[in-house]
């Protein structure tokens, strides 16, 4: 998922301050640079993996440790704050998120329980680049699975990282926060991803 509260950098110029400004802009264009060379490894839209059903994980080894790793950094190089297995390419249920600023992994999660109470809020997806949609969600919510080594866990969370998770779920069922907003974004957003033509000039 696409972390769009942390895009927008602005800076306080200072006349006596523009060495600082320049190293200031110059690690911006490297962040940036790092987060389109991540975008390029995250699979985007129109890709047919990001609409199949990922597999319940059965072998727990060090070459699905090395996954969670480059997950994570992945996520965090794209300014994300989850990322799916299937979003990478990999058929196989798990996700990687932030929660309170620390780095998680569930391993075969299930939502097992919902909060009545639902919020909509505008979801952005590292797959779907520069598409900003409105999607209802439970505000909190139950997820039961496994860790690194096979262990049951159960996290109970809340706004945002329960929103978070529910987002990553849906995408190792295939599912895309455009088939779960209104029909007028899902319009805008179709049109911001399809490829524009080419127009022949005249």
């Amino acid at each position: 998922m696409a972390d769009h509260d942390h895009d927008h950098t602005h800076h306080d110029h200072d006349h006596g301050d523009h060495d600082h400004d320049h190293a200031e802009d110059e690690q911006q264009l490297e962040r940036e640079a790092r987060r389109m060379l991540a975008l390029a490894r995250i699979r985007q839209y129109g890709d047919t993996v990001l609409r199949m059903k990922a597999r319940e994980v059965d072998t727990f080894d060090a070459d699905l440790e090395r996954l969670v790793e480059r997950m994570t950094a992945l996520m965090h190089e794209a300014n994300g704050v989850g990322l799916a297995a299937t979003q990478v390419g990999v058929l196989r249920r798990l996700f990687v998120f932030v929660e309170d600023g620390e780095d998680r992994v569930l391993i075969n999660p299930t939502i097992t329980a919902s909060s009545k109470e639902v919020e909509v809020d505008d979801e952005g997806c590292l797959s779907l680049r520069d598409v900003l949609v409105p999607v209802e969600r439970p505000t909190k919510v139950t997820l039961e699975g496994v860790d690194l080594k096979g262990e049951p866990v159960t996290m109970e969370l809340e706004q945002p990282a329960s929103r978070v998770a529910q987002h990553e779920i849906d995408h190792l069922d295939g599912i895309l926060i455009i088939d779960r907003t209104d029909d007028e974004s899902r319009r805008a957003a179709l049109a911001t991803l399809r490829p524009q033509p080419v127009l022949g000039t005249r």
